[in-house]
C-alpha cells in the first residue's frame, strides 16, 4: 500500500473509533426494532365495481382502471364439471379448450388467432368444477374489435372436430403423467378419502371417460347453460361506465333468458379414519397428509378458524413450522388448516413433506402438535401475529381494481353479500383467543382424520403398520380402450 493511502487509511480509522466511542451511549439508548411504533391499520376501502343487472338477468360488473390503456372482461358462466355425469368426467376440460380453438360459424381457431394476433389481444375459454368462463383482453384502441370477436365466441361457437381430437389427446397425455409427481398423487388420494372416489369434487378424467366426449354433448352442454340470465360479466380498465354500460346493452340486452343453471346436490362419502398408504419406490421423501371435512365460507366459525389456521399451519411464523420444521427438523414443508369452500365444505388438511427415514416421526411429530393444543392453546403473542399477517395481506391481495373485480364477482356467483371482503376484515379483528380456543377443540379430532402417505414404503424409518392398520391404495392408471392410445414406441 502507497504511503499516502495508507495515512488516510489510519486517519480515517482514527476517526472512526473517537466517532464510536463518544457516541456509544447514544446508540445503546436507541429504540430497537420492537420499540418502532406501528400505526394502525388504516380503514380498508377498495374501489366498488358498478354493478348492472339486464332484464333477462346477466349480471354486470364494471370497474374503472385508467391506469394503462387496457381492457379486459371475463364471462363466468354456471354450470361445470360437477354437473357432468361420471362416465364424461373430462368433458368440461374438452369443452374449455375446443370452445376457444374450434372457433366460431363465421372463422376457425386459427383464423381467430391471427386475427387476435395482429392486435396484441387475447380472448380465452376455460372449464372449471362449477363454472366455465370466456374472456378478453386488449388495448384500449381494439376493445370495438376484440370484443366483436368475444361476443361471436360466446353466442355461436363450432366445436370443430379436428380440434375436439387434439383436446382429447393432450388430456390422455396428462392422465398419463397423472402419477409422476408424488406430490399431485397425495392431493389427488386425498380429496377422494374427504369426498369420495366418485365425488364431483374428487373424481378424475379416464381414459374412457374422455374417449366418450362427443361433439354433441359439447353443443348439447353450451346450449344447455350459456344463457344471459347463467352469466357474471365483469369488465375492468379504461374505458368510461356509461359509455360502457350502453355497449353492454346493446349487445347482450335483447338476447333472451334460457333455462336457469342448478346446482347439483353433492354428499361427500369421507373413507373411515386411518392409515392409507401409496408405494411409490422411485422417491426418497413422504408427502404426508391428514385429512376431514373442512367447512364453508358461510359457517359463522369462518373467521375465527381463519385465524386458527395462520396461527398454527399457516406461513413461517405459524406454531406448525416452528416447532416441526425448524425446532425438530423433520419437514421441508409444513403446515395447513381447516379450509372453508364456498358452496361446499373445503378440506381440513395437515401436511408435511419431509424425507423417506423421518415419515413416521414426522406422524408422530404432527399427533403431538394436534394433542398440544388442548394444553398448550394459540396464545396471544401468536393470535397477534395470525391477524397481523391476515390483514396486512390485504394490500397484497387486492391491490388493483382487476382483483377486487374478481372478488365481487365470486360473491355474486355464490350468494354472499358484496361487502363481504369488507365484513372479512372486521370479522377477523374481532377474533378473540377464546374463538379460537373454540374452533380449534370444534374442528380438530385426529381419531376423525384419514392418514395418507406416499412415499418409498421401503426406506421408512418403520413400518406405517406400526401406527395401525394400513389400507394400500391402487393408483394405476386404467387401460384405455383398445387403439385409442399408441402402445409405447408407436408412432400415432
Amino acid at each position: 500500500m502507497k504511503r499516502a493511502h495508507f495515512s488516510f487509511f489510519v486517519l480515517a480509522l482514527v476517526l472512526f473509533i473517537s466517532f464510536f466511542s463518544s457516541n456509544t451511549q447514544l446508540w445503546a439508548q436507541a429504540p430497537t426494532w420492537q420499540q418502532i411504533p406501528i400505526p394502525k391499520l388504516p380503514a380498508f376501502h377498495p374501489a366498488q365495481p358498478k354493478r348492472i343487472e339486464l332484464p333477462n338477468g346477466m349480471v354486470v360488473f364494471l370497474q374503472e382502471d385508467h391506469e394503462l390503456p387496457t381492457i379486459d372482461g371475463t364471462a363466468r358462466i354456471r354450470g361445470g364439471e360437477r354437473s357432468v355425469p361420471a362416465n364424461k368426467t373430462g368433458l368440461t376440460d374438452v369443452y374449455g379448450e375446443v370452445w376457444r380453438t374450434g372457433g366460431t360459424k363465421t372463422q376457425t381457431g386459427d383464423q381467430l388467432d391471427d386475427y387476435l394476433e395482429q392486435r396484441a389481444a387475447k380472448v380465452e375459454t376455460g372449464g372449471g368444477v362449477d363454472s366455465t368462463t370466456v374472456s378478453w383482453s386488449c388495448l384500449k384502441e381494439d376493445f370495438n374489435d376484440v370484443f366483436r370477436a368475444f361476443e361471436d365466441l360466446l353466442k355461436n361457437p363450432e366445436f370443430r372436430a379436428d380440434k375436439i381430437g387434439i383436446a382429447q389427446k393432450g388430456l390422455y397425455d396428462a392422465i398419463s403423467r397423472r402419477n409422476d409427481d408424488p406430490a399431485q398423487i397425495a392431493g389427488r388420494e386425498a380429496a377422494k378419502l374427504v369426498y369420495g372416489a366418485n365425488n364431483p369434487y374428487a373424481r378424475v378424467p379416464e381414459y374412457a371417460t374422455v374417449a366418450a366426449v362427443t361433439r354433441q354433448d359439447l353443443v348439447e352442454w353450451h346450449g344447455k347453460y350459456v344463457h344471459p340470465n347463467n352469466i357474471i360479466l365483469g369488465v375492468v380498465g379504461d374505458f368510461d361506465s356509461a359509455k360502457m354500460e350502453a355497449r353492454l346493452r346493446e349487445a347482450f340486452a335483447s338476447w333472451p333468458k334460457g333455462q336457469a343453471a342448478t346446482d347439483p346436490e353433492i354428499k361427500p362419502e369421507p373413507a373411515k379414519p386411518g392409515y392409507y398408504e401409496v408405494d411409490k419406490t422411485d422417491v426418497n421423501q413422504s408427502n404426508i397428509h391428514m385429512v376431514a371435512l373442512g367447512i364453508t365460507r358461510r359457517n359463522p366459525d369462518y373467521f375465527a378458524t381463519s385465524v386458527f389456521n395462520e396461527a398454527f399451519g399457516g406461513g413461517f411464523s405459524s406454531r406448525l413450522f416452528g416447532d416441526i420444521r425448524t425446532t425438530k427438523g423433520l419437514a421441508y414443508a409444513v403446515g395447513g388448516g381447516v379450509a372453508a369452500g364456498w358452496d361446499h365444505p373445503g378440506m381440513l388438511r395437515l401436511m408435511v413433506s419431509t424425507k423417506s427415514k423421518t415419515t413416521i416421526e414426522s406422524i408422530q411429530a404432527l399427533d403431538e402438535e394436534i394433542a398440544d393444543l388442548g394444553k398448550r392453546p394459540i396464545n396471544d403473542e401468536e393470535i397477534k401475529r395470525a391477524k397481523d399477517s391476515i390483514l396486512n395481506s390485504f394490500v397484497f391481495r387486492f391491490d388493483s381494481p382487476a382483483k377486487v373485480l374478481q372478488e365481487k364477482m365470486a360473491y355474486e356467483f355464490y350468494g354472499y353479500p358484496l361487502d363481504f371482503l369488507e365484513n372479512f376484515q372486521k370479522g377477523i379483528e374481532k377474533v378473540t383467543k377464546e374463538d379460537v380456543a373454540r374452533v380449534a377443540a370444534k374442528y380438530i379430532h385426529r381419531e376423525q382424520m384419514s392418514v395418507l402417505v406416499v412415499g418409498n414404503v421401503g426406506e421408512f424409518d418403520k413400518p406405517l403398520s406400526a401406527l395401525g392398520a394400513v389400507t394400500k391404495l391402487d393408483i394405476a392408471i386404467p387401460a384405455p380402450p383398445p387403439g385409442l392410445v399408441p402402445e409405447q414406441g408407436e408412432h400415432p
